[in-house]
Formats: C-alpha cells, sequence, structure tokens
C-alpha cells in the first residue's frame, strides 16, 4: 500500500480562533500521575466493572465480531489494541509518532497547543497518550473502530491526545466511548483530538460520555476537512457529570467540504453544560448543519452553535432545541452566524420550551398513563435524524438515549 505523506501546510492553514475558557477547573489541583496499567491482549480479560462501564458507552470488550478494530486507555495507558480489518491503521499516538515521521507535522496542527490552559497542560505532560487511527487511501470499515477513555484513578487529570486521519476517498466510522470508575468523586478528563478529513473520504465519529457527577470534562477538537469530503460528529451525553465544557472547531478548506455537528444533551441537578460546535466555511460550495437537543431536570445547559461563511456558494443551518422538564433547570441556547462575502445562505432556528400538556392529554386519551406519555414526548424530542450513519453506529447511539430515559424522568 502506498504510503501517504501528509504534507504540513495542510494541517495548519489557518489555526482555529482559541476556544474560551470556562468555569474554575484548574489541572493543577488534581494528580498529573497514574499507576501504569497491565496490557490485556483479548480485551475480554480486562476487568469485569471496567468492561460493564464499556458497555454503557458503547464499546464491546466481550465480544468485538462487529468491530473493526478496538483500543481501550486507562488513565494514561493503553491496555489493549487490536484490529481485525485490513487497510486501517490502529494503535497509541506514542507509538504511532515512532512510526511515521511525518506525524509530528499534524501533531497540535488542528489544535492550538496553547489555546487555553488545559490544552497546555496536555502540551506538557509527558505521561499523555491517546490513539492513532488512520484509513489509508481508498480503504472503508466494514464495521466502526471502537475505542474507549477510561479514568480510573481518583483525583486525576487524565491528559488524552488523538490523531484521526481519513485519507483520499477512504471510509471511516468511529464510536468512542469516555466514561469513568463507578463512584468516583474527582477527576478531570482532559481530551484533545486532531482530525485530518482528505479530499473525498467521510468519517464518522460518534462519542458517546458517561460521567460521575464530581468530574469536570474539558474536550478540545479542531477538524479540517478537504475539497469534496465529509465529517460526521455525534455527541451524547445523558449522565450526571460537574461541569463539562466543549467547543469543537471545523474548517471546510476545500470546494464542496460538508461538516454535520448533532449533540443530545442531558443537564442533571448541580451540574454545568457549555458544549458548542463551530464551523467556519472556508471554500466555495461547503455545507454544514449543526443539531443540538437539549433537555433539563435541573443544573444549566449553554448549547452554543457558530457557523461562518468565507466563500461563496456556501451553506450552513444551525438548529437548538431545549426542553425544561423541572423548575430548576436552566437552558441557554447561543446561536450564531457570520457572514463576511455576498452569495452565502446561513440561517438559524431556537427555542426552549417545555412539554406541552396538550400533547400530554393526546397522549393519555389513546390509553398512556401521564409518566408514559411524557417519556414518549421526550423520546421523540431527543430523536435526531442523522443521514449516512451506518447501523451499527446509529443503534449505539439510540441505545445510549433510551438507555438513560429513567434518569430524566
Amino acid at each position: 500500500m502506498r504510503e501517504v505523506t501528509p504534507d504540513a501546510p495542510r494541517g495548519v492553514m489557518q489555526p482555529p480562533a482559541p476556544l474560551r475558557e470556562h468555569g474554575v477547573v484548574d489541572p493543577g489541583d488534581y494528580s498529573a500521575s497514574a499507576p501504569v496499567r497491565p496490557y490485556s491482549e483479548d480485551p475480554r480479560g480486562l476487568p469485569d466493572d471496567v468492561k460493564a462501564r464499556m458497555l454503557n458507552v458503547g464499546v464491546m470488550a466481550d465480544e468485538t465480531a462487529g468491530r473493526s478494530g478496538t483500543f481501550v486507555q486507562i488513565d494514561h495507558t493503553p491496555v489493549h489494541v487490536s484490529l481485525a480489518q485490513d487497510g486501517i491503521e490502529l494503535m497509541s499516538v506514542r507509538d504511532a509518532l515512532k512510526k511515521h515521521e511525518w506525524l509530528s507535522d499534524l501533531w497540535w496542527g488542528a489544535v492550538d497547543a496553547a489555546a487555553d490552559r488545559y490544552t497546555s497542560f496536555v502540551d506538557d505532560q509527558a505521561e499523555s497518550n491517546g490513539y492513532f487511527i488512520r484509513a489509508l487511501p481508498g480503504q472503508k470499515t466494514l464495521f466502526p473502530v471502537q475505542a474507549c477513555l477510561y479514568l480510573g484513578t481518583e483525583g486525576l487529570a487524565q491528559s488524552v491526545h488523538n490523531i484521526i486521519i481519513a485519507e483520499e476517498g477512504s471510509e471511516l466510522h468511529i464510536i468512542t466511548g469516555c466514561t469513568t470508575g463507578p463512584h468516583h468523586q474527582s477527576g478531570l478528563h482532559l481530551g484533545v483530538s486532531e482530525f485530518y478529513v482528505r479530499k473525498g473520504a467521510k468519517l464518522t465519529f460518534t462519542m458517546i460520555h458517561n460521567w460521575e457527577p464530581g468530574i469536570a470534562v474539558r474536550p478540545r477538537t479542531a477538524v479540517i476537512v478537504e475539497a469534496g469530503a465529509t465529517f460526521i460528529s455525534n455527541y451524547v451525553i445523558m449522565r450526571p457529570v460537574q461541569d463539562l465544557q466543549m467547543n469543537p472547531v471545523a474548517r471546510c478548506v476545500g470546494e464542496g467540504a460538508t461538516v454535520r455537528f448533532n449533540s443530545v444533551l442531558a443537564g442533571f441537578p448541580g451540574g454545568k453544560i457549555d458544549a458548542g460546535s463551530k464551523v467556519y466555511l472556508d471554500a466555495p460550495g461547503a455545507r454544514t448543519e449543526i443539531v443540538s437537543r437539549a433537555i433539563v431536570t435541573g443544573g444549566e445547559i449553554i448549547a452554543r452553535g457558530y457557523i461562518e461563511g468565507n466563500a461563496p456558494d456556501v451553506k450552513g443551518h444551525l438548529e437548538c432545541r431545549g426542553l425544561i422538564l423541572n423548575d430548576g433547570g436552566v437552558i441557554h441556547a447561543v446561536p450564531e452566524l457570520r457572514g463576511t462575502v455576498a452569495g452565502i445562505d446561513l440561517y438559524h432556528e431556537a427555542a426552549v420550551g417545555k412539554i406541552a400538556e396538550e400533547e400530554v392529554q393526546y397522549l393519555m386519551a389513546r390509553g398512556l398513563t401521564r409518566d408514559e406519555a411524557a417519556s414518549t414526548i421526550v423520546r421523540g424530542f431527543l430523536h435526531v435524524d442523522i443521514e449516512g450513519l451506518p447501523d451499527a453506529l446509529n443503534a449505539e447511539l439510540q441505545h445510549a438515549i433510551e438507555s438513560s430515559e429513567k434518569d430524566l424522568m
């Protein structure tokens, strides 16, 4: 197979705008070191409690037949890596940096290492690790590649740096689950992810989070999408978390590039979620859609969306919808559009409300109890129709949402 060596400028065309800091979360308040974990050649040999938590975020350890590859990292240690398909590379990012000299040109090429205190902290940590996933030119994954980032040490600041590359004409599907041990009281997850979607490639990335109420989370993500390529991101968090802030940035740098961000967020008492997506349409004919669903029983959700059109004939749609189930919950929708040239088409819609009593009464008149009617309405509200999502990923996405309904209701 021909080796493709990306040129450095392709990853650093324009550095993303710095991410705004949020909340008083200081990495220095957490431990930076964790014990080295034992490696397991077979994922079935991982501890039962770890496998149970992995399963809750769509990562299967006991049955991997429906996956093209599996990567598991506990704290800073990759504890299992396996691959079931040719044409795909999967390894720890540290091993990938040793194998591919050209990868150093993409290391901190999409995300600015000095963007904020969290990226700087990850950059400074010698122990930080993560996954490297790459689809070679023209290759297509038969099944999703799965990865789990597990925070297993109490009070740890887990530093993760991932690089994902879909080479020209390839198709890559990934499901990533991020979780922690049950009953953890304190911890910080710092996850830097850099995506490079080459000409005519397609990359779908589904991320499911399942934390504990004492965990703070700061993902930092940037995506470079070239001509005719497609990037689809699906994010789900349906369990309590103390404080989460994320605002992934995607840049459409090639003509006809397409980006879609879909988010399903649930807020609980005492928690705060500030989640959004930014897309820069920097090439003619680029397209984007940002869709978020936010639902709160307490706590606060800030649902952001930003689209900027910088080239002719670009189109963008931004949709933020929120549902407040109980008093005490807060949803703040922040849709933003910015156009810098003529001939663009950008629009947004946003709505925040409650379950309509007439809808509840309508369903009750057809034999449902009040709780069943409310649950049905919530389920319909949270459903996001994702075009082009493989059946296996769609099933995991819906399972993650449906398994959390009891907590919401």
